[in-house]
């Protein structure tokens, strides 16, 4: 298939890494974080850090969105659910969430809520219209790639006069999240993480284009490439990565130009800034609060903004204390690092997000089960 099979030669993927290996100087250590969930999974799968030398480190980030929903806003999303005549309706692997005390939405929904798997924002339009009696909820979650199609069900249920739908919003924003990572101190000064790069994600700079990662190169002097999702798109931005940093250069680079521009989608752009204003400030899984990181729906579409139409009393949410997904999303630490990888979270019973998300850190560490230790693949194979 075009565009896909081309970017998997195996051939080419070694010539990749003797390059890489040629120019990655053996007296430093890089450290690149691949902000997007989408390259995590690419990085597990094909085995990519098996071709890197082992002075070039890939740090994972937080760029998974069913990941970075903090526990409070699952708790949130249940209390709605189970709310008298409401329809809940979201994306699956949201569903599978663990909230305080390990409740999800699929459990709600074992007890009598009603909460459905959509596959696009239009099936929950689909619902509200065939049950006017009922109020329709979607539960919306992502960075700037879903967004546009939210902005669009709200534009459509206003000219279709819906009276029974309403989304909660919980869509944040990609560069507010690497300057949070960024920006993160120990209290002696010290960064929490040392980054010498970002692996650009590239849904997301399909819809924002190249420019908003300016900040990154000019402020933070951390060259930015942009990646496609295939394995020779990764690696080529890594040796792209490695080059900048020997030449003490920090620019925005587009590996992923089939599909990225440096303006992006203005159209898509446009419709959010219709529909959407920023946030003061939003909470984060493993981020904590970051001003200015998220999307509210305008007071001109508030008879669609759940969060208007419903009240919801939660107790204060509780973390996994064992669970070091936070620190996963933050680059501080892997999933071999979490006590429960593996052993009693797995992706059939994932005590945190970062196991739940297919794009999640810890499920594309267990899914290509390379990363298991020999005791894990032991009790797997007994069991």
């Amino acid at each position: 298939m075009k565009y896909i099979e081309e970017f998997r030669d195996a051939e080419l993927a070694q010539g990749l890494s003797v390059a890489i290996k040629a120019e990655a100087d053996p007296e430093r250590t890089y450290r690149f974080m691949e902000f997007c969930g989408g390259h995590t999974h690419a990085l597990a799968r094909y085995g990519v850090e098996d071709l890197l030398p082992g002075n070039v480190r890939m740090i994972h980030g937080p760029g998974c969105p069913v990941c970075v929903l903090p526990v409070g806003k699952v708790d949130e999303a249940v209390a709605l659910a189970t709310q008298e005549d409401v329809i809940l309706c979201t994306y699956a692997d949201l569903m599978r969430v663990p909230g305080t005390k390990y409740e999800s939405l699929i459990k709600a929904r074992s007890k009598g809520a009603d909460v459905r798997m959509v596959y696009s924002t239009m099936d929950a339009l689909n619902i509200a219209q065939e049950n006017p009696d009922r109020e329709v909820v979607f539960f919306a979650i992502g960075f700037e790639t879903t967004t546009p199609p939210t902005a669009v069900a709200i534009k459509q249920a206003q000219a279709m006069g819906l009276k029974n739908f309403s989304v909660y919003c919980n869509h944040v924003l990609t560069p507010a999240a690497m300057r949070a990572i960024l920006g993160a101190h120990t209290p002696e000064g010290a960064p929490n993480v040392i980054l010498d790069g970002f692996v650009g994600p590239a849904h997301v700079s399909a819809v924002i284009g190249t420019q908003p990662y300016e900040e990154f190169t000019d402020d933070y002097k951390k060259p930015v490439v942009i990646a496609g999702f295939e394995p020779l798109d990764v690696m080529q931005s890594i040796l792209q990565l490695i080059r900048q940093t020997n030449e003490g250069r920090a620019q925005v680079e587009n590996e992923y130009a089939r599909a990225v521009t440096p303006s992006g989608n203005v159209k898509a752009q446009d419709l959010v800034a219709e529909v959407f204003e920023l946030r003061d400030e939003f909470s984060w899984r493993g981020l904590g609060s970051v001003p200015l990181s998220a999307l509210q729906i305008r007071e001109e579409f508030a008879q669609f903004d759940a969060e208007k139409r419903f009240s919801v009393d939660v107790p204060e949410p509780k973390e996994n204390k064992l669970c070091e997904c936070g620190a996963i999303l933050r680059g501080e630490k892997t999933p071999m690092d979490c006590t429960l990888f593996g052993t009693s979270c797995t992706p059939d019973n994932p005590m945190g997000a970062c196991m739940v998300s297919s794009e999640g850190a810890c499920a594309a560490h267990w899914t290509y089960g390379r990363f298991r230790s020999e005791a894990e693949a032991e009790l797997e194979a007994a069991v």
